[in-house]
């Protein structure tokens, strides 16, 4: 099979698997893909358009999310599919790769491209990188309240005679506009026009001068899917590996030296060719837009929002505003999910009155109705986390916060927006994990969850100084800055470690950027987000939840609820030579394994241990009584240098079981997960064994 045969094969592979999301009623269908930048707009017309009937995947073979769903208008039926946002159709990285393999192939009956009628230079970016493209289009633009607000008043009349496709203004609070939108698609459907590329053509020949012509010349006549010969002109004229390798084998060895010598004098490819777009969206905006076009003058608030001096601050002091404020939302959901613990006590009570053995009545209330309430309780905090950072989002803010802090990110490979998750999980690993969805690329998002499980949380904080200053009093604010200072130390190693996997060469490049008007934001679609993103996470994490749940109830149950007859009790007693090694004594293991599970049950488990308060059933649950002076009936069973190193494997192990289910959720990634969880077991003993031997050497 030819490279250019499997191509086709694998863009079909990648937009023909069954999505669950399309409407089944026998009437005709079809197919709307919507394409856009970040920002465009896209979830908000397609959340107006799917509703409910929604489905969020992974797109075959890929990390990124796949979006699907359907409506039914005028006995027609329409599957929708949301693609990524992206700021152009070359292919860097993963949203990119599905973005332009799914357009490439031809099957959307219609494209839907977005655009940002308040910035419509700059998101018009994407509609001449579309030009060329042999697929029915039409042009949405959104955003024209904020448009109008500005003082801008954008002719789609103009603009749609120019372009030869529909074009139609979009205000998604605005029913109105819903119908003129329906009415365009219609039409779009009933006459489909590709968008003409003949002046974009024109503009990269006077631009690339007789270089075109001679890569022209050599382009086949056959288009590759929805591929046009003068697109693919474009892309090899810009330096498109992809394409230069899809070209290259339509040739013949004679013609593919060609291309190459005539290609090879080009320079700035990229840049050029932007140049001809912009070019061409002048002429296409020429007289359509009346009022001012240039970018307005800052806001004494975005002064200081952007400035190098205080932009910072405002930005974390803005994003601790905002962890608090998810709490608002997040208590009612956190709080019904506390009643599953009571339900799981009576249900396991009634089993018993009725004659069931103990150990069911223990599985019910420890496993089922537990992993519900966990489950639930992470979904309460997620949605408070999407609805307040969403609202954000919509405003304008989150782009700030890009620009401040991009340049520290960039030593990473990440963009400014890393910071908001790495501050959130200051309160919650899970918020941290959630927050990451404001991050465009997928390989960022990753690598911002992967540094971000080395920040210590609220509950982290709860255990950590209780045990500080009962072993070294004074001395305590040494030790909580020791282990702040290793938790920098550690982000700044996964970011090494893990870096170059993730995130590309391009994508590691500086942020150039507009910064988007301020504008209210659309309450409806706010909260529409962020119920979809915690429902789908919720349907993934609640299988993790359980499994685990089960692990460690197997592991901590016994009849009696004496510790002593656990098999986790019986592991760690056989296993504490090896622990030892580490520095932790088979107590210490057990409240650091247990503390996988719930970050907070360390203390109720060691008081367990230690005074017998409780079951271990219990304490793991994070419901366990803890004594009053646990420090100091540890303080003289344990050493100091391995209360140094429970403190310091506790801080640095596997976030929570939520926190898991809540990256596993954000990254659609088992395999990263997974070795998330395996490189911070590790590097937590690891760390355990350096502190301990080292702490033994002057405290004995």
């Amino acid at each position: 099979m030819s490279a250019r045969e499997a191509v086709l094969e694998e863009l079909d592979a990648a937009v023909s698997a069954p999505s669950g999301a399309a409407v089944v009623s026998g009437a005709p269908t079809c197919s709307v893909a919507l394409l856009g930048q970040p920002n465009s707009g896209k979830s908000t017309l397609f959340n107006a358009l799917t509703g409910s009937r929604q489905r969020v995947g992974n797109w075959p073979g890929k990390t990124v999310e796949k979006k699907e769903g359907g409506f039914s208008r005028g006995g027609v039926d329409y599957a929708v599919c949301d693609l990524p946002g992206t700021y152009s159709l070359s292919a860097n990285s993963e949203e990119e790769v599905v973005t332009r393999d799914y357009i490439a192939s031809g099957r959307a009956d219609v494209v839907c491209v977005l655009a940002d009628a308040s910035q419509l230079e700059r998101s018009l970016y994407m509609l001449a990188d579309f030009a060329g493209v042999d697929c029915a289009c039409m042009l949405v633009l959104n955003l024209m309240d904020v448009a109008e607000a500005q003082g801008k008043r954008i002719d789609a009349k103009v603009l749609e005679r120019r372009l030869g496709i529909p074009v139609v203004p979009f205000v998604a609070a605005d029913r109105a506009h819903c119908d003129l939108f329906y009415q365009a698609l219609d039409r779009a459907i009933a006459d489909p026009h590709a968008l003409d590329a003949t002046a974009l053509a024109e503009a990269c020949r006077v631009e690339f001068g007789a270089v075109y012509d001679d890569v022209r010349a050599l382009v086949p006549e056959r288009s590759v899917g929805a591929l046009t010969p003068a697109w693919l002109t474009g892309k090899l004229l810009e330096g498109d590996v992809p394409v230069r390798a899809l070209v290259d084998e339509a040739l013949d060895e004679r013609d593919r030296a060609r291309l190459a010598a005539a290609l090879e004098p080009i320079e700035h490819g990229v840049q050029r060719g932007g140049t001809c777009k912009f070019s061409w969206i002048d002429g296409v905006l020429d007289g359509a837009v009346r009022g001012s076009r240039t970018r307005s003058t800052l806001s004494r608030f975005d002064r200081i929002a952007t400035g190098s001096r205080w932009g910072k601050p405002l930005a974390i002091g803005i994003i601790l505003v905002g962890l608090l404020a998810t709490f608002v939302p997040a208590m009612p959901i956190m709080a019904v999910g506390g009643l599953f613990s009571l339900i799981g006590e009576y249900a396991a009570a009634g089993l018993v009155a009725l004659g069931a053995p103990a150990v069911l009545g223990s599985f019910v209330s420890g496993v089922l109705f537990d992993s519900l309430r966990f489950a639930t309780m992470m979904v309460g905090f997620v949605f408070g986390i999407n609805l307040v950072f969403g609202a954000l989002e919509e405003v304008g803010y989150m782009a700030r916060i890009s620009y401040v802090f991009d340049s520290t990110m960039a030593r990473f490979g990440l963009q400014g927006k890393s910071i908001m998750p790495f501050v959130v999980c200051l309160g919650c690993t899970i918020g941290g994990a959630s927050g990451t969805r404001v991050i465009d690329s997928w390989g960022q998002r990753v690598l911002t969850v992967a540094m971000a499980w080395a920040v210590p949380c609220a509950s982290t904080w709860g255990v950590v100084p209780v045990l500080a200053v009962a072993f070294f009093g004074p001395w305590s604010p040494v030790v909580v800055v020791a282990i702040f200072l290793t938790s920098l130390l550690l982000m700044y190693l996964v970011g090494k470690l893990f870096g170059p996997h993730l995130v590309s060469g391009d994508e590691r490049a500086g942020l150039v950027m507009e910064l988007p008007p301020y504008h209210a934001p659309r309450w409806k679609n706010v909260f529409s987000t962020a119920i979809a993103r915690s429902k789908h996470v919720f349907k993934r994490a609640v299988r993790v939840v359980f499994i685990v749940t089960a692990v460690v109830w197997l592991l901590v149950y016994s009849p009696d609820g004496n510790p002593q007859n656990t098999a986790l009790y019986a592991i760690g007693e056989a296993i504490e030579p090896v622990t030892s090694f580490f520095g932790l004594g088979w107590q210490t293991f057990m409240a650091y394994l247990c503390a996988m599970a719930i970050k907070e049950s360390a203390l109720g488990v060691l008081s367990g241990l230690f005074l017998g308060t409780g079951t271990l059933t219990t304490a793991v649950g994070g419901m366990g009584p803890v004594a009053a002076d646990i420090g100091q009936v540890m303080a003289s069973a344990i050493s100091q240098p391995e209360a140094l190193a429970f403190m310091f494997a506790f801080t640095f192990n596997v976030p929570c079981m939520a926190s898991v289910a809540a990256t596993y959720g954000e990254t659609h990634s088992g395999k990263w997960t997974a070795l998330m969880i395996a490189f911070y077991f590790c590097a937590s003993l690891a760390l355990a064994f350096v502190v301990f031997h080292v702490s033994s050497l002057f405290l004995g």
